[in-house]
């Protein structure tokens, strides 16, 4: 016994030290942005260009976050609540670009909206290559199968006993959907929502794909990084960087705030309503 108990000890030790390194690390990465772009940061909001970025950074990200959460919840539940043919199939599909670069998403979206279908979308007035509807597309398409996988996730951990008991006392699919499903999934929608706008802002490969970096028109907070980054203006990217880091640390205390909340006590509460 003191054999186990001396070696358990050795590897939590080990684990702690390994942890201490990682956080070290990450707490550096953040150093280096903070104590970059701080003294910058003033002089960045009386520019005309960063508020451009931010302005539109925060337009995208806005939308596509109702897009994603629009298609990710009937999705989800399609995945979670019913049977059809080759759904597992399906769902490989819509998971299969968490493991692509997100340039070659950008790069297939460049080819289907360069072709005569994108070209006729854009003959009935929605530009998307080079306009920032393409930035809106980009953000969903990179952040839809995360969405969805944190939906389908919550729906699972919802017991169908409920909506079973629900529907034997004569509820419709829609009726325990909205009155059980959706209330007891709401804390992980919503820390959904913010992981879903916070990624939407940082994101970059594919739009730099689709839209391209040009200043003031399709120049987002992480394009504005680059672009800056690019022509040797330091402290105007790492005050950009800075204000993309500030949102984060904000979304990361909201969604660690909502996950605090005590599901099963939740879960109670709605019920009892």
């Amino acid at each position: 016994m003191r054999e186990r108990f001396s070696i358990f000890s050795f590897f939590e030790i080990f684990t702690i030290i390994i942890a201490i390194i990682v956080v070290s690390f990450t707490a550096v990465l953040i150093l280096a942005i903070v104590l970059k772009g701080l003294p910058y940061l003033g002089q960045a909001f009386y520019s005309e260009e960063v508020r451009f970025a931010v302005k539109l950074s925060l337009y995208t990200a806005s939308i596509s976050t109702i897009i994603c959460m629009t298609l990710a919840i009937p999705t989800a539940y399609a995945l979670t609540r019913t049977s059809f043919p080759f759904k597992k199939m399906c769902q490989m599909i819509i998971e299969l670009p968490l493991s692509m670069p997100y340039l070659v998403l950008g790069l297939s979206l460049l080819i289907i909206f360069s072709s005569d279908f994108g070209k006729a979308m854009k003959e009935l007035g929605f530009k998307v290559v080079f306009d920032k509807n393409g930035i809106i597309i980009a953000q969903t398409v990179v952040n839809l199968p995360y969405v969805i996988r944190f939906i389908r996730t919550a729906f699972e951990e919802v017991d169908e006993r409920l909506e079973f008991i629900s529907g034997s006392l004569g509820a419709t699919k829609w009726e325990r959907f909205i009155t059980i499903t959706l209330p007891l999934s709401k804390n992980a929608i919503i820390t959904t929502i913010i992981l879903a706008w916070s990624r939407g802002l940082g994101e970059f490969g594919a739009t730099l794909m689709l839209v391209g970096a040009t200043r003031m028109k399709t120049e987002t907070l992480t394009t504005s990084v680059y672009l800056n980054l690019a022509t040797g203006d330091t402290g105007a990217s790492m005050a950009s960087a800075t204000i993309i880091l500030i949102i984060s640390l904000i979304s990361l205390f909201l969604t660690n705030w909502i996950g605090r909340k005590n599901p099963q006590e939740s879960r109670m509460k709605d019920v009892n309503r």
